[in-house]
Protein backbone atom coordinates (compact mmCIF):
# COMPACT_ATOMS: atom_id res chain seq x y z
CA UNK A 1 0.00 0.00 0.00
CA UNK A 2 1.17 3.47 -1.16
CA UNK A 3 -0.52 5.59 1.96
CA UNK A 4 -1.37 5.04 5.39
CA UNK A 5 -4.05 1.91 5.81
CA UNK A 6 -7.69 3.19 6.01
CA UNK A 7 -6.78 6.32 4.43
CA UNK A 8 -9.27 8.36 2.00
CA UNK A 9 -6.15 8.91 -0.15
CA UNK A 10 -5.36 5.60 -0.07
CA UNK A 11 -3.77 3.89 -3.30
CA UNK A 12 -2.56 0.50 -4.91
CA UNK A 13 -0.87 -0.87 -7.70
CA UNK A 14 -2.38 -3.61 -10.02
CA UNK A 15 -0.01 -6.12 -8.51
CA UNK A 16 -1.30 -5.16 -4.56
CA UNK A 17 -4.70 -5.86 -6.20
CA UNK A 18 -3.92 -8.51 -8.03
CA UNK A 19 -2.22 -10.25 -5.08
CA UNK A 20 -5.17 -9.30 -2.58
CA UNK A 21 -8.16 -10.76 -4.59
CA UNK A 22 -5.83 -13.70 -6.36
CA UNK A 23 -6.20 -12.27 -9.72
CA UNK A 24 -4.35 -11.58 -12.55
CA UNK A 25 -3.07 -8.34 -13.54
CA UNK A 26 -4.71 -9.40 -16.81
CA UNK A 27 -7.85 -9.94 -15.13
CA UNK A 28 -8.11 -6.91 -14.07
CA UNK A 29 -6.77 -4.82 -17.28
CA UNK A 30 -8.93 -6.40 -18.88
CA UNK A 31 -12.02 -4.98 -16.38
CA UNK A 32 -10.59 -1.74 -16.65
CA UNK A 33 -11.29 -1.91 -20.56
CA UNK A 34 -15.00 -2.73 -19.66
CA UNK A 35 -15.19 0.63 -17.69
CA UNK A 36 -15.31 -1.05 -14.62
CA UNK A 37 -12.34 0.54 -12.99
CA UNK A 38 -11.08 3.90 -13.91
CA UNK A 39 -7.19 4.04 -12.36
CA UNK A 40 -5.85 7.07 -12.32
CA UNK A 41 -2.65 6.85 -14.70
CA UNK A 42 0.72 8.14 -13.67
CA UNK A 43 2.51 7.11 -17.10
CA UNK A 44 2.35 3.79 -17.27
CA UNK A 45 1.68 3.25 -13.76
CA UNK A 46 -2.05 2.23 -12.75
CA UNK A 47 -3.13 3.73 -9.39
CA UNK A 48 -6.33 2.33 -7.55
CA UNK A 49 -7.69 3.75 -5.16
CA UNK A 50 -10.59 2.65 -2.35
CA UNK A 51 -13.19 3.15 -4.62
CA UNK A 52 -11.91 0.54 -7.56
CA UNK A 53 -10.89 -1.93 -4.57
CA UNK A 54 -14.54 -1.58 -3.64
CA UNK A 55 -15.66 -2.14 -6.99
CA UNK A 56 -13.11 -4.75 -7.91
CA UNK A 57 -14.60 -6.75 -5.01
CA UNK A 58 -18.06 -6.31 -6.13
CA UNK A 59 -17.29 -7.40 -9.53
CA UNK A 60 -15.85 -10.58 -8.57
CA UNK A 61 -18.26 -11.07 -6.37
CA UNK A 62 -21.05 -10.33 -9.00
CA UNK A 63 -19.81 -13.38 -11.07
CA UNK A 64 -19.34 -15.62 -8.74
CA UNK A 65 -23.26 -15.08 -8.39
CA UNK A 66 -23.72 -15.34 -12.12
CA UNK A 67 -24.05 -11.63 -13.31
CA UNK A 68 -22.82 -10.88 -16.13
CA UNK A 69 -20.19 -7.37 -16.51
CA UNK A 70 -22.58 -5.78 -18.60
CA UNK A 71 -25.31 -6.10 -15.54
CA UNK A 72 -22.67 -5.22 -13.00
CA UNK A 73 -21.68 -1.92 -15.40
CA UNK A 74 -25.53 -1.24 -14.80
CA UNK A 75 -25.53 -1.31 -11.49
CA UNK A 76 -22.06 0.54 -11.05
CA UNK A 77 -23.86 3.21 -13.34
CA UNK A 78 -27.10 3.64 -11.36
CA UNK A 79 -24.65 3.43 -8.06
CA UNK A 80 -22.69 6.56 -9.76
CA UNK A 81 -25.68 8.90 -10.39
CA UNK A 82 -27.40 8.35 -7.07
CA UNK A 83 -25.72 6.41 -4.44
CA UNK A 84 -29.27 5.36 -2.46
CA UNK A 85 -30.91 5.30 -5.93
CA UNK A 86 -33.91 3.10 -5.21
CA UNK A 87 -33.97 2.26 -8.94
CA UNK A 88 -30.39 0.75 -8.33
CA UNK A 89 -31.92 -1.45 -5.74
CA UNK A 90 -34.77 -2.61 -7.86
CA UNK A 91 -32.39 -3.54 -10.76
CA UNK A 92 -30.97 -5.21 -8.34
CA UNK A 93 -33.95 -7.36 -7.14
CA UNK A 94 -34.71 -8.28 -10.57
CA UNK A 95 -31.50 -9.37 -11.39
CA UNK A 96 -31.37 -11.48 -8.19
CA UNK A 97 -34.66 -12.53 -9.00
CA UNK A 98 -33.94 -13.91 -12.43
CA UNK A 99 -30.69 -15.58 -11.51
CA UNK A 100 -32.73 -16.96 -8.68
CA UNK A 101 -35.02 -18.52 -11.80
CA UNK A 102 -31.76 -19.85 -13.78
CA UNK A 103 -30.08 -21.82 -10.73
CA UNK A 104 -33.27 -23.17 -9.93
CA UNK A 105 -33.82 -24.11 -13.26
CA UNK A 106 -30.57 -25.73 -13.60
CA UNK A 107 -31.22 -27.44 -10.05
CA UNK A 108 -33.67 -28.85 -11.58
CA UNK A 109 -32.41 -30.24 -14.48
CA UNK A 110 -29.57 -31.89 -12.43
CA UNK A 111 -31.84 -33.90 -10.35
CA UNK A 112 -33.77 -35.08 -13.38
CA UNK A 113 -30.28 -36.07 -14.69
CA UNK A 114 -28.85 -37.31 -11.40
CA UNK A 115 -32.50 -39.70 -11.35
CA UNK A 116 -31.91 -40.84 -14.84
CA UNK A 117 -28.18 -41.88 -14.16
CA UNK A 118 -29.45 -43.80 -10.58
CA UNK A 119 -31.86 -45.73 -13.25
CA UNK A 120 -29.61 -46.57 -15.24
CA UNK A 121 -27.12 -47.60 -12.74
CA UNK A 122 -29.53 -49.88 -10.96
CA UNK A 123 -30.01 -51.41 -14.45
CA UNK A 124 -26.45 -52.10 -15.61
CA UNK A 125 -26.25 -53.58 -11.86
CA UNK A 126 -28.62 -55.45 -12.25
CA UNK A 127 -27.99 -57.09 -15.85
CA UNK A 128 -24.51 -57.66 -14.83
CA UNK A 129 -25.71 -59.82 -11.34
CA UNK A 130 -27.63 -62.02 -14.40
CA UNK A 131 -24.64 -62.35 -16.22
CA UNK A 132 -22.72 -63.37 -13.19
CA UNK A 133 -25.21 -65.53 -12.04
CA UNK A 134 -25.57 -67.15 -15.28
CA UNK A 135 -21.97 -68.04 -15.68
CA UNK A 136 -21.27 -69.21 -11.98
Amino acid sequence: MLNKPDSKTQTYSIGELSKYFDITARSIRFYEEQNLLEPVRNGQTRIYHAKDKVRLKLILRGKRLGFSLAEIRTLFELYDVNPNSAAQLQTMLQLTEQKRAVLEQQLNDIQMLMNELDDVEARCKEELNDLTRGVA
